[in-house]
């Protein structure tokens, strides 16, 4: 059997459970390596990472570096004479850190690769109406997710499960996944399998503020899938017209019915408890959002203060 030491490679809440249960398992982390600090929030104050914040209670020796090609990081990282690196939710290695280990660099994704390269994969594979996806292991190399596969681990997505939920849900699978491929690199069991190269695969790019954006001519399952795809973060947005007045609104909850109409896409109905947008074959109910400015809150209370206009519609 192999004695690691282990230098792990993470930075938000994801990857804590993963390097718990290494420390839970008492393998020898001799190294964390996590963001660096940057301030947030609307007092701007200095945040730590998840990770930085679990390493710290552990006691495990951290490094922050801003360029990873650094020599005195280079040097401090060598100097640690870890024969593993494992990395989780982390940003792109160059070669000569995810070179540097006797046993490899491993990375554990959250999807079945090769589908779902990429920044955001949660987020894509529910906008995209899939109903599985799972985590993935595999040894970094050149380019991004591309490396020879490890292990895998399928789930399946519920039909109301959000971004949230999903999370949660990968990252205890891939924790557990880890460990499972640690043992086999402890023990010389790995056997890798290259990806597959024959097919067009689905993508996750990076989210952005457009991306997030609701088009009222989707189909009112599409939206759906689209806004519990980007909820609770980074999530859903989309314009109330409400005459002279334009509000931005965050969409986190929603349902959607299908039902034949002549209304047009965007065109918003409404009773005193009710709030539903038409959308080519049906209509998406909003049921908890956020209003520029204002807290997150179910719809029966927005429509309680905000006063809709009778010719008001989403763009």
């Amino acid at each position: 059997m192999r004695n690691l030491r282990i230098v792990f490679m993470g930075t938000p809440e994801f990857a804590v459970a993963t390097l718990d249960k290494l420390v839970q398992e008492g393998y020898q982390v001799v190294g964390v390596i996590t963001a660096p600090d940057k301030p947030a929030g609307r007092g701007r104050k200095i945040h730590e990472s998840s990770v930085k914040q679990y390493a710290k209670k552990a006691g495990l020796y951290i490094m922050q570096p801003t360029n990873l090609k650094d020599k005195e990081f280079l040097d401090d990282l060598r100097s640690l004479k870890a024969n593993l690196q494992i990395v989780v939710a982390f940003r792109m290695l160059p070669k000569q850190v995810w070179s540097m280990p006797e046993y490899g660099t491993f990375n554990l994704h959250a999807s079945l690769l090769p589908d779902y390269r990429g920044a955001a994969p949660i987020n894509w594979a529910i906008i995209n109406g899939e109903r599985q996806t799972g985590v993935t292991t595999f040894f970094i190399d050149e380019k991004i997710d591309t490396g020879e596969l490890i292990l895998q681990e399928a789930t399946e997505i519920g039909p109301d499960d959000t971004a949230g939920d999903l999370h949660d849900k990968l990252m205890a699978l891939g924790a557990g996944l880890v460990l499972k491929t640690v043992s086999l690199i402890e023990n010389n069991q790995v056997v890798t399998k290259k990806q597959p190269l024959d097919r067009q695969f689905r993508t996750a790019d990076k989210i952005n503020k457009e991306t997030c954006k609701i088009d009222w001519e989707e189909s009112p399952e599409k939206i759906y899938n689209h806004i519990r795809g980007l909820s609770p973060f980074p999530t859903a947005w989309t314009n109330l017209n409400n005459e002279d007045e334009l509000i931005s609104i965050k969409i986190y909850k929603a349902k959607w019915e299908k039902e034949e109409h002549n209304f047009k896409p965007g065109t918003v109905h409404f009773t005193k408890k009710e709030l539903k947008v038409a959308s080519p074959g049906g209509y998406v109910y909003l049921t908890e959002l956020q209003l520029s400015g204002k807290r997150k809150m179910a719809v029966i209370d927005v429509l309680n203060g905000l006063k809709i206009k009778e010719s008001a519609h989403m763009t």
